[in-house]
């Protein structure tokens, strides 16, 4: 199975505090547990405490997120509003 993604993604996690993401297409949902992203390469979810999403930058497709990460989530989905649905429901 070929899977067909559009933009080149790539993220940098540092001390589980500070992530940096390229490839972001859209911000589906998020608190201070979640995150649901929409990236290259499918849908993510970034699970943790006291997450912000300190900068976003949908033209250039970055985005960098702080808190405390405990979680990184990739799905074939390209809409993380499913799994998101379920988790707040």
């Amino acid at each position: 199975m070929q899977d067909n993604y559009s933009k080149p993604h790539s993220l940098t996690l540092n001390n589980r505090k500070k992530l940096s993401l390229s490839g972001v297409e859209d911000v589906t949902g998020f608190n201070e547990e979640l995150i649901s992203l929409v990236t290259g390469m499918g849908g993510l979810y970034i699970k943790g405490e006291n997450l912000h999403i300190e900068r976003l930058d949908l033209d250039k497709g970055e985005a960098d997120i702080d808190g405390s990460i405990t979680s990184l989530q990739y799905t074939r989905n390209r809409d993380g509003r499913g799994l998101l649905k379920r988790i707040l429901s």
